[in-house]
């Protein structure tokens, strides 16, 4: 009850978002500048906030990665081998595909900082945000590529691909944090500040945004590719990172904190890379819908888990 306690408040911002553009009193097409300034600054402000002012030589890095980056293999494996049978079975097209292909795979970072942010407080944020480091990058690719094979759109160059993996600011705010860190230097106190203050912003910002985005009545009749995309992310992702984690021997609040990254829902930005590469837009933004409801319930579930499997261990 103390962690569902803890994080309602995050999904109430959610479905307040959700009202908010239901209502039209932020109209529809305002919500496009929202995301664009939580990606551009907010984000990214408060990735390099956290990863310059945490002591890393305490965490553990390397386990960390290797569970978070084995475990996304892994899941990218299982879709593909997906595939053909949900083609024979279900008639799933290319494009279908690719959306069931992001769904499965990418997670949404907004959620699982507000939610660390509250449980752990800044350690925890540190752990979200290597994950993040080390994820994003493999994912944008990943998911690029597998668009611009599957997908209706026109296929993107080996330049373009790296042009939007370089350009994520998410990357170089985690870059330049971790720089920063490593250097010694420390933060000029009134950058600090400014900082800080950029990330309290994103939190409220990300987490109304994320409400904004949701489409309910295109989820209101899920399909068995709006349930494979759920079952992916909710429930397979969880569990690799507990087989994993056991494997590398990631224990304590980096453990917990990757089982909430594993726990979140997709990412939104998937829903316009389908659109914009010719995958099915309106499955992923189904499949993104189905996955954040739920996760009101299987994330402190998960939590839950992951404490009792470690005071088990």
């Amino acid at each position: 009850m103390d962690v569902f306690n803890s994080i309602l408040p995050i999904f109430v911002l959610v479905v307040v978002g959700n009202v908010i553009r239901r209502t039209g009193i932020v109209p529809m097409e305002d919500w496009k500048g929202v995301d664009l300034i939580c990606f551009w600054l907010f984000f990214p402000a408060i990735l390099c906030f956290t990863l310059a002012t945490v002591e890393l030589k305490t965490l553990p890095i390397g386990s960390l990665s290797i569970t978070v980056l084995a475990v996304t293999a892994i899941m990218w494996t299982i879709l593909f081998a997906l595939k053909p049978v949900l083609q024979s079975r279900n008639g799933m097209t290319n494009a279908e595909f690719t959306s069931v292909f992001q769904a499965g795979s990418r997670f949404h970072g907004f959620i699982a900082l507000a939610i660390v942010l509250k449980l752990y407080g800044e350690t925890g944020a540190a752990y979200v945000a290597i994950i993040m480091a080390v994820l994003v990058p493999p994912i944008n690719v990943v998911n690029i590529v597998v668009l611009a094979a599957f997908g209706k759109g026109q296929t993107p160059s080996f330049s373009n691909i790296a042009r939007v993996v370089i350009r994520n600011p998410i990357i170089w705010g985690a870059m330049t944090g971790l720089t920063i860190n490593f250097s010694g230097l420390g933060l000029w106190e009134p950058a600090e500040t400014t900082l800080d203050l950029l990330g309290s912003a994103a939190l409220g910002a990300g987490l109304l945004s994320i409400g904004a985005g949701l489409r309910i009545k295109a989820a209101l009749k899920p399909s068995l590719l709006v349930w494979t995309g759920v079952i992916a992310r909710l429930v397979m992702t969880p569990f690799l990172v507990v087989i994993l984690a056991w494997a590398t021997g990631l224990q304590g609040e980096a453990f917990e904190a990757a089982m909430i990254c594993a726990a979140v829902p997709t990412a939104m930005n998937g829903y316009v890379l389908a659109r914009t590469m010719g995958g099915d837009a309106e499955l992923y933004a189904a499949t993104a819908t189905v996955q954040t409801v739920l996760s009101f319930g299987s994330i402190p579930l998960v939590i839950w888990l992951a404490r009792h499997l470690q005071w088990l261990g």
